[in-house]
């Protein structure tokens, strides 16, 4: 299943974009960011890719300054792949 990520470094506006996200019937959660993101600690959130284009659109609407990019997280038999989208 590949889920996609909103990753930010700051834990406010992670905040923020989750709530406007659900706001908008979009069923997204905070995450920790994987370390695969190599931003250091931060939230994440993370949105169903059946949702990705509507959520994508609300988030960059959002101009959140800490917001870091779109990673693509799919797990497959127990192993995690993540990349930028």
């Amino acid at each position: 299943m590949t889920e996609l990520l909103a990753v930010f470094r700051s834990r406010a506006q992670a905040a923020d974009c989750n709530s406007r996200l659900r706001m908008n019937g979009i069923p997204s959660n905070l995450i920790n960011t994987p370390k695969e993101a190599g931003i250091g600690c931060g939230l994440s959130v993370k949105i169903p890719q059946n949702m990705a284009a509507r959520a994508k659109t609300i988030i960059l609407k959002g101009n959140y300054s800490a917001f870091y990019g779109f990673f693509a997280m799919k797990n497959l038999y127990g192993r995690i792949f993540f990349g930028r989208v």
